[in-house]
């Protein structure tokens, strides 16, 4: 059973590297839910948090590597939906001044 513990471990990190990658390389996040990946990077450290009280090697390695991916992730998406909040308030506070102006 520890083999097919590995073996999990493995396939779901490996799974999410290429995801990943292109995300942290493009930082192109438009297909991609803040809230989602917020609750993905929670659920990571609860399951590191799992494994660390089990002592579970599986449970921690692959737990580590993809917080390690997750986090910068969630930062960019983060910081992107915040960006392009911002960016929608300011047209619209432009559009309203430009209504007053006519």
């Amino acid at each position: 059973m520890d083999n097919i513990g590995y073996l999990a471990a493995f396939l779901t990190t490996v799974a999410f590297l290429p995801q990943a990658i292109k995300t942290i390389r493009t930082r192109d996040t438009s297909g991609l839910s803040l809230a989602m990946y917020a609750c993905l990077t929670v659920g990571i450290v609860m399951w590191l948090l799992h494994g660390i009280h089990l002592g579970d090697y599986a449970l921690i390695g692959a737990n580590s590597v993809t917080l390690f991916l997750a986090l910068p992730i969630l930062i960019i998406v983060a910081s992107n939906t915040l960006a392009e909040k911002r960016r929608l308030r300011a047209a619209a506070e432009a559009s309203r001044q430009l209504d007053r102006g006519l």
